[in-house]
């Protein structure tokens, strides 16, 4: 956390001594070797969870905590991007940062299942919220809310291809050839990340997540209030959603 905390005080300084129409597209500058670090909040905590093989049947993992739900989703500085029915008997909110690997493990390993499996069967919706621990996650993230409606499209591919633009030393390129694959041009790729606004934005969900529900490593996951941090296995979620609904 340390290392999460100096890189948001480099922020906050950057903020200050450049033009604010430029900085984030500065910040994608930042070395490679920091980002990664800081990508995931408590790393060492985080390994200690790591998650079980799937089909190992495993049990439930306790939670860490519990939040008031009706709390949890009232309406935030960004529309909430969510896929499931808004019926459906479990609530999956999850906070996620774009350069977390352990978030994108999960996102490839695990969510596919549990989205055939409990979201597109009706029987749990999945809520996803930015908690960006650098410039780059900030920048992943604005990028797939200025997709519209491909916003979970656009999330899925930049965690597939994480380290071919979190990882290098210049950011910038890499993530702009990615926008273009996805319709972006170059005028609204610099539009996106110019946008005050939005960057704001973000940093509110993050720091709302931060203050109000005890968010301070990714990926968080709360399931019906019950609070989980890790990147959870197929089984383990599973496990969760079958003792609720």
């Amino acid at each position: 956390m340390l290392i999460a905390q100096f890189v948001s005080i480099r922020v906050i300084r950057m903020t200050v001594m450049l033009p604010r129409r430029n900085v984030l597209l500065s910040m994608l500058a930042v070395s490679a070797s920091a980002v990664v670090l800081a990508s995931c909040g408590k790393e060492e905590e985080k390994k200690a969870q790591s998650p079980a093989t799937p089909g190992t049947g495993s049990k439930a993992p306790a939670p860490s905590g519990t939040v008031d739900m009706a709390k949890l989703l009232q309406p935030g500085a960004l529309p909430e991007k969510a896929m499931g029915k808004e019926d459906a008997p479990v609530t999956i909110v999850e906070y996620a940062s774009m350069t977390c690997p352990h978030c994108a493990h999960f996102a490839e390993t695990t969510l596919p299942a549990i989205k055939e499996k409990y979201i597109d069967t009706g029987r749990a919706r999945l809520i996803m919220r930015e908690f960006p621990f650098d410039p780059r996650a900030e920048a992943g993230f604005m990028l797939a809310r200025c997709s519209g409606d491909n916003y979970f499209a656009m999330v899925d591919v930049l965690f597939k291809q994480q380290m071919t633009w979190a990882g290098v030393d210049n950011s910038k390129d890499a993530l702009l050839q990615i926008s273009k694959l996805a319709g972006f041009s170059q005028e609204k790729f610099e539009a996106c990340l110019t946008d005050q606004k939005l960057l704001d934005d973000v940093r509110a969900v993050r720091d709302r997540g931060a203050k109000e529900f005890g968010v301070d490593a990714t990926p968080t996951f709360f399931i019906n209030g019950n609070k989980y941090s890790g990147a959870l296995s197929v089984d383990e979620m599973s496990a969760i959603i079958d003792g609720i609904a």
